[in-house]
């Protein structure tokens, strides 16, 4: 089975004075600006890492969700907070963390068996595994 979803961006002009904006390809969010000033300040729109939060976090949560009802369990809630660190690394900026914060109510499990389930689909969700995984670049150039 193969998934493909997809997004488009756009940014002119060049450079910090540059405007983007984003759009899903499901319309669920379209054509929501970005831009140094949603990055690096606290103006309106969204900015790639709330974007990869986003995306952790419900992936995270999905996987959990699988991995307790195959262990057994049905009945609960989860909710999962991710916090994405973006940090000056020499003239650029590197993403060094993924912080997943999950307060968890899962009726009739212990809790060394939930620690289990949970690092597991912490370890395997495919948005974990994205985060080290081979990025590759088709373009085309014009100028």
């Amino acid at each position: 089975m193969s998934t493909v979803r997809t997004a488009s961006a756009q940014y002119q002009p060049l450079g910090k004075d540059g405007q983007g904006h984003v759009s899903l390809g499901s319309g669920v969010l379209s054509e929501q600006p970005y831009g140094f000033n949603t990055r690096f300040e606290d103006k309106a729109g969204t900015n790639p890492e709330e974007l990869i939060a986003a995306a952790h976090a419900s992936c995270y949560a999905m996987a959990l969700s699988f991995g307790l009802a195959e262990a057994g369990f049905e009945a609960g809630k989860l909710n999962v907070d991710a916090a994405v660190t973006l940090e000056k690394d020499g003239d650029g900026f590197t993403v060094t963390q993924s912080a997943l914060i999950l307060n968890a109510k899962v009726d009739g499990m212990d809790e060394k068996e939930f620690e289990a389930v949970a690092n597991d689909a912490k370890d395997n969700c495919p948005i974990s595994k994205l985060l080290n995984a081979e990025i590759t670049l088709e373009y085309s150039f014009r100028n």
